[in-house]
């Protein structure tokens, strides 16, 4: 039933001392932890997304603002058209774009830039529920990637639909162990050394 008015709540005086929560999936995890842990799982986040027509500068901006290295690039009906980083916005495609294309940085746009979705490689739920976190390391530095999505089938879309995300990055806020030291990390014994020295 619906109230005619609702009594305000009480504010008090934060006191000093307190700290904040965080979100449970940043929680430390092992090499051997199940690599589900460590999904951006999309039922539980939303997807960072952009459109394909957007200027390349506005993606940059939306991924500062979210706080994220990838945005998912869709049409307006949400089909994922391909995907764009912040290395593709801020590293050599721009730059070999306007090489090949002409024009002016300030002028492209995601589309310049993207992977296109005939381009991208994914992993199945299937084989994530089945892995542990160093396998999932061992995938992403096999193909020298920063990100890698999962899909699952999706019965109400009847067909393949991306469920989550993994990013290098948050991996390695997740193990413990300092980005630099993660991303020069070549073999296991190097990131267990790491982590080891944490």
């Amino acid at each position: 039933m619906e109230r005619a008015s609702y009594k305000p709540l009480p504010f008090h005086k934060l006191k000093a001392g307190a700290g904040f929560y965080q979100p449970s999936t940043y929680r430390l995890m092992q090499v051997d932890s199940p690599a589900i842990e460590v999904m951006t799982d999309l039922q539980q986040v939303s997807a960072a997304t952009i459109g394909p027509d957007v200027k390349l500068s506005e993606a940059t901006q939306t991924m500062i603002a979210r706080g994220v290295r990838l945005l998912l690039v869709v049409s307006p009906d949400d089909e994922i058209l391909g995907l764009i980083t912040a290395r593709d916005t801020m590293g050599e495609r721009p730059v070999k774009f306007i090489q090949q294309n002409g024009g002016k940085h300030g002028d492209l746009k995601v589309r310049d830039c993207m992977s296109p979705i005939s381009t991208l490689e994914v992993l199945a739920l299937a084989d994530v529920l089945r892995a542990e976190v160093g396998h999932i390391v061992a995938t992403l530095k096999n193909v020298g990637r920063q990100h890698a999505m999962v899909v699952d089938t999706d019965v109400q879309r009847g067909g393949e639909s991306v469920r989550g995300i993994f990013s290098i990055t948050q991996i390695g806020r997740q193990l413990g162990m300092s980005l630099q030291a993660f991303e020069v990390a070549k073999t296991f014994a190097e990131i267990e050394a790491a982590l080891a020295a944490n």
